[in-house]
């Protein structure tokens, strides 16, 4: 009776142990280093139909970047190039960032191994490098950048900027041309439907706040942190503001950037196409 009782946890582990893997939920799919349907047409279509129901709602469709999801028709790729890592980041997502691991979300219903595989080599299928000579004088972007078009006051590339909008060191690598050229002319567009910027490790979407003070001074800025107590925002001299929530007189949150619309008469398109071309070089895309 005593051996009996002893066998009873093991007994139930393992039961425990296989509903688990009958329901996919206990068994790690593994990258192999080769992709077996490398270059397969056929293969690469079945990966679009799960590229649709797992990946567009975040990438867009054409893989050519949603709000959330960065553009992966461009290589480099921010986490890896290679085969076996897309297979990688696919699977177990990147933590801190808005990839989830595969099946984890109610976006899709979980991909196989060869399902993963099939994705992986639509997306190859679409991939270009990115060139920045194919966009514009890149040096002459930078100028722009630093100087007349005013965008290092507000946001960084590689080290070098403001900290009030996002950092665009990676900015190319991960997002198209036309959607960088849209941000531009239209920057309101995106905040406006609730999209947040994904470039960041920690997404954060930048939102404007207009708070006054208790002793009525006002403040412009972006929302850097919030609770149900607190307030942290940024405002637009990078002066870092922090407030309890009970004192404030006002507090106003808004989704209209604080960053100008650049049409075409602040920024012809020669040097829209410059800055482009400098934010792809800054990513790597003019090596």
């Amino acid at each position: 009776m005593m051996e009996r009782v002893k066998r009873l946890p093991a007994i139930f582990a393992l039961t425990i142990f296989a509903i688990a893997v009958s329901f996919g939920g206990a068994k790690p799919l593994w990258a192999q280093a080769k992709n077996p349907y490398a270059g397969d047409g056929k293969m690469a279509k079945l990966g679009e139909f799960g590229f649709r129901a797992n990946c567009a709602f975040c990438h867009g469709l054409g893989a050519r970047g949603g709000g959330r999801g960065p553009d992966l028709t461009r290589t480099p790729k921010k986490h890896g190039d290679g085969d076996a890592e897309l297979f990688t980041t696919i699977n177990n997502g990147v933590p801190g960032t808005a990839m989830p691991p595969n099946g984890a979300t109610q976006q899709g219903v979980g991909m196989t191994e060869e399902e993963i595989w099939q994705v992986v080599t639509y997306i190859r299928s679409l991939e270009k490098k990115s060139d920045a000579k194919s966009l514009g004088n890149a040096e002459h972007g930078k100028q722009l950048f630093y100087g007349s078009a005013a965008c290092g006051t507000c946001h960084m590339v590689n080290g070098k900027g403001g900290r009030l909008g996002p950092d665009l060191s990676g900015a190319a690598s991960g997002r198209s041309a036309e959607y960088l050229a849209e941000s531009l002319r239209v920057p309101n567009k995106r905040l406006a439907q609730g999209i947040s910027e994904a470039m960041k490790e920690f997404s954060q979407e930048y939102e404007t706040a207009n708070v006054t003070a208790a002793d009525g001074t006002k403040y412009v800025g972006v929302v850097l942190n919030e609770d149900a107590f607190t307030l942290q925002i940024l405002d637009t001299r990078e002066n870092l503001h922090s407030f309890e929530k009970s004192s404030l007189k006002s507090y106003e949150k808004t989704r209209q950037s604080l960053m100008p619309a650049y049409d075409e008469k602040a920024l012809p398109e020669k040097d829209l196409q410059d800055l482009l071309a400098f934010l792809a070089a800054a990513s790597g895309g003019g090596k």
